[in-house]
């Protein structure tokens, strides 16, 4: 299998602003790629692309988007568009968690993380994909989770979310393996990013966190192997497998006491 080939191409990455998303800008930037800088901070994103194209000579093209709000995908389309980009690479990145007892947490901001989680990526691809498959060559990330790999009390519509992506990008994976285009889920553990500060909640936060530099360099390796997903570091991995060894049951068990809060609150983010 060869590895990816980055020459010439534009890369389009949501959630740029901070840490994974950040990560793969300045990981793709060193390898040329262009980059099309999606996230809703106006000020960070002029930071990271004048710092990318000052350190790496690549143009940055930035975009501020709210992706939760239901017209984001149009607007993010029509000012494409304007700028006549068409990216080879689609990097789905934003995304957030809710933490506590379901029933507690706002519906609305629950059918938000439903939308950026979710809906956004599957829009965006569903716009973007085609053109790679006419290219003959492309490449989506979805960035799920380790949640993805089982339910997660506490955190149910958060790990439904990222067991989409996985599922959602392991049958597009097989749709296209033999044109050209790759996909990618990239399911890391706990990281080093803003993610816990939003969360607002350490016990949602499983095992020693990676940087997210690390998980990028994960990813991309991953990606010129044409694999459908990788679990990034083994303890990850190995946890990962459990469902091969041990009931679903016994999971969700093991699982709910990992997560349980450690006082009851009204979890309202």
């Amino acid at each position: 299998m060869k590895s990816f080939d980055y020459s010439g191409k534009t890369a389009l990455i949501t959630g740029a602003s901070s840490g994974i998303g950040l990560n793969i800008a300045e990981q793709l930037a060193a390898r040329g790629v262009a980059l099309v800088l999606v996230a809703r901070t106006q000020i960070r994103l002029e930071a990271l692309a004048d710092r990318l194209t000052k350190k790496y000579g690549v143009l940055a093209v930035v975009i501020v988007q709210d992706l939760g709000v239901p017209d984001a995908v149009p607007k993010l389309m029509q000012r494409l568009n304007a700028f006549a980009i068409s990216p080879d690479i689609l990097v789905n990145n934003a995304g957030f968690a809710t933490y506590g007892v379901f029933e507690e947490i706002s519906l609305e901001r629950q059918e938000e993380e439903i939308r950026i989680n979710c809906l956004t990526p599957l829009a965006l691809t569903h716009a973007l994909l085609p053109a790679m498959i006419m290219r003959g060559g492309g490449a989506v990330i979805n960035v799920a989770s380790t949640a993805a790999m089982q339910p997660d009390p506490y955190m149910a519509t958060y790990g439904a979310t990222k067991a989409f992506l996985l599922a959602f990008s392991e049958a597009l994976w097989a749709e296209n393996r033999q044109g050209g285009v790759r996909v990618l889920a990239l399911c890391p553990g706990a990281t080093e990013t803003a993610f816990f500060d939003v969360v607002d909640a350490e016990e949602a936060s499983v095992g020693k966190r990676m940087s997210a530099n690390a998980v990028v360099d994960i990813g991309l390796k991953a990606l010129d192997k044409n694999r459908s997903y990788v679990i990034t570091g083994c303890t990850n991995w190995l946890l990962g497998q459990l469902q091969r060894f041990v009931t679903r049951r016994r999971i969700l068990i093991i699982a709910e006491k990992m997560l349980r809060p450690k006082k009851p609150k009204n979890v309202r983010l």
